[in-house]
C-alpha cells in the first residue's frame, strides 16, 4: 500500500463519532492538535506482531480485521461502522501490555482515518479517564491472572484425573498378580507334598520318566490351546463335564476340582486314555493330580506375566504421555502420543468404541510433545463427555501437503450453531456449573495456533462432530 496521505482535522466530524461525542470542545481540540487525518487506499493498514505505533478511529470507509492462525490471514470481521478503532488501543496499558499489534487491519475500499500516536493516546486515557483507566487495567490483567490460574487448576485437575484413572488401572493387574502369587505358593507346596509321595510310593524310574514326559505333553498342549483359543464357552462346559466324569471312572477324587484345569489346557479324554494307558491303575490318580498342579501352576505364572506385563505397558504410557525423557520441541511420532493419552484415560472411556484410523506412514512432527498430549487429553475428554459414555471415538491421522492432521470425531449430539464461533473463547462452556472452565479448548487453541504455528478448527451436526488439528511438518524451531 502506498504511503497515506495525510489530510486536516476537522473538530466537527470528530464529535459526530460515538467515541468523541462525550468530549469538551478544548479536548477535541487537542485531538485534532495531536493527531492527524489520513487517506488509505484498500491494503494492510497494521500487522500482527508489528510495533503498535498508532491508533486509528475510521471515519468513512471499510476495514477488515484478522488474526494470524497457522501462517495463514483468517478473517475475523469486516465493517463500514463509523467510529470503530483498530491499532494500539492497549498503549494506555504501558510496557505492561504486548507492545505489538494484536491482530492485522486490512482497508477494503478507500478510507479515512483519525490516527492518533499511541504514545499521545496513552497520555490522554491516563489524564483524562484516570478512573476508566484503572477499572480497565483490572479487568485486562485480573482476567488474564483469572485464565492463568484456572487454567493451571485445569492442568491439575486433568493431572489428577489421570493419575486417579492410572492408579485404578494399576491397581489391577498388581491385584492380579499378588492373588496368583499366593495361590502359585499354595500349589508349589502342594506339588513338593506330591513329590515326596512320588519318592516314598510305588513309583519306579521307567514310572517317573513317564510321567515327566506326559507333563511335558500336557504343557505343550495348553500352549497351543492358549494360542489357539478355539473352544467356546458352551463347548468348554461340555468338555469339562465329561472329563469330570472320566475322572470319576478312574477313581481320582474330587475330579472335579482339577476339570476346568485339563480343559483349559486342552486336554481331552482321548489324551487320558493315552496317558492312563502309560502307567499302572494305582498310579493313575496321583498321576493326574500332579499333572493338573504343573498345568495349574503353568497357568499361574502365565497370570503373572500377564499383570507384570500389562504394568510395565501403563507405565511406558505415562512416560511416552509426561515426555518426562524428551526434549521439548522435537520430532516425535503421533500415534505414539495419542496411544499413551488413550491408555491414560483408559477408564474415562468406558463402554465407547475406540476406532484407530491411522496413516502409520506419516513422518514424525516437530512439536512441544507434553503439550500436544494436554490438546488430545482436551478433545478426547470433550468427545467422552459429549457421548455420555456410549458412541465411537474414531481418531485418524493423515498428511494433507506439508502438515500432519489428527481427526478427533464423536458420535455425540453435536454443537449447537449458534454457539460453534465461540467454543474456541476462554471461559466459555455448553457444561453446567461446576463442571467445566471453559479453557480447555481455549488452552488447546493457544498451543496449536499460538505456539506450533498450526491451525484448530471443528466441523459439526448431530451425530457427527470433528476436530481436526494440523500441525506443520516445517517450523522455525523456537530459540
Amino acid at each position: 500500500m502506498s504511503a497515506p496521505e495525510r489530510l486536516p482535522c476537522e473538530v466537527a466530524e470528530l464529535r459526530t463519532m460515538f467515541l468523541f461525542e462525550h468530549l469538551e470542545d478544548w479536548q477535541l481540540a487537542w485531538l485534532c492538535e495531536h493527531g492527524y487525518v489520513e487517506h488509505a487506499e484498500p491494503g494492510w493498514l497494521t500487522r500482527e506482531g508489528d510495533p503498535a505505533t498508532c491508533f486509528y478511529v475510521m471515519l468513512e470507509g471499510e476495514i477488515a480485521l484478522f488474526r494470524t492462525v497457522g501462517g495463514d490471514d483468517v478473517e475475523i470481521s469486516r465493517t463500514s461502522q463509523p467510529g470503530v478503532y483498530t491499532g494500539a488501543w492497549s498503549a494506555y496499558l504501558g510496557d505492561r501490555a504486548p507492545e505489538g499489534y494484536g491482530g492485522s487491519t486490512r482497508v477494503l475500499q478507500p478510507s479515512r482515518f483519525f490516527v492518533l500516536d499511541a504514545a499521545d493516546f496513552a497520555k490522554l486515557m491516563n489524564e483524562w479517564f484516570p478512573m476508566a483507566v484503572h477499572l480497565l487495567e483490572g479487568l485486562f490483567f485480573g482476567q488474564r491472572n483469572t485464565q492463568a490460574a484456572i487454567g493451571q487448576r485445569e492442568r491439575l485437575q486433568a493431572l489428577g484425573q489421570l493419575s486417579a484413572g492410572l492408579t485404578h488401572e494399576l491397581n489391577n493387574p498388581a491385584s492380579a498378580a499378588v492373588r496368583a502369587t499366593a495361590t502359585l505358593r499354595e500349589r508349589v507346596a502342594a506339588m513338593r507334598h506330591k513329590l515326596a509321595l512320588i519318592a516314598e510310593g510305588p513309583y519306579d524310574r521307567a514310572t517317573i520318566a513317564t510321567l515327566m514326559q506326559l507333563q511335558e505333553d500336557a504343557l505343550t498342549r495348553r500352549g497351543q490351546a492358549v494360542a489357539a483359543d478355539a473352544l467356546g464357552a458352551l463347548e468348554s462346559s461340555d468338555l469339562e463335564d465329561r472329563i469330570t466324569d472320566w475322572l470319576d471312572d478312574h477313581d481320582v477324587e474330587r475330579g472335579w476340582e482339577v476339570a476346568a484345569v485339563l480343559v483349559s489346557a486342552g486336554i481331552d479324554e482321548t489324551w487320558l486314555d493315552h496317558a492312563a494307558s502309560q502307567v499302572d491303575a494305582e498310579v493313575l490318580p496321583g498321576a493326574v493330580r500332579w499333572l493338573a498342579y504343573a498345568l495349574e501352576t503353568e497357568e499361574l505364572m502365565a497370570e503373572i506375566e500377564d499383570a507384570t506385563t500389562r504394568v510395565s505397558t501403563l507405565v511406558d504410557a505415562a512416560k511416552q504421555y509426561s515426555q518426562l525423557d524428551r526434549a521439548p520441541f522435537v520430532r516425535t511420532d503421533v500415534h505414539e502420543l495419542i496411544d499413551a493419552t488413550l491408555v491414560m484415560l483408559q477408564k474415562k472411556l468406558g463402554g465407547i468404541e475406540v476406532v484407530k484410523r491411522y496413516d502409520r506412514t506419516i513422518a514424525p512432527v516437530p512439536m512441544y510433545a507434553a503439550e500436544m498430549n494436554q490438546v488430545w487429553t482436551n478433545l478426547i475428554v470433550n468427545a467422552v463427555q459429549a457421548m455420555k459414555g456410549s458412541g465411537t471415538l474414531t481418531i485418524s491421522t493423515r498428511r494433507v501437503e506439508d502438515w500432519c492432521e489428527v481427526e478427533v470425531a464423536d458420535t455425540g449430539p453435536g454443537i449447537p450453531a449458534d454457539v460453534r464461533g465461540r467454543i474456541f473463547e476462554p471461559f466459555f462452556t455448553t457444561k453446567p456449573v461446576g463442571e467445566g472452565t471453559g479453557l480447555g479448548l481455549d488452552i488447546s487453541w493457544r498451543i496449536v495456533v499460538k505456539k506450533h504455528h498450526g491451525d484448530l478448527r471443528v466441523e459439526s451436526e448431530p451425530g457427527d462432530t470433528r476436530f481436526t488439528v494440523r500441525i506443520p511438518y516445517e517450523v522455525p524451531a523456537p530459540a
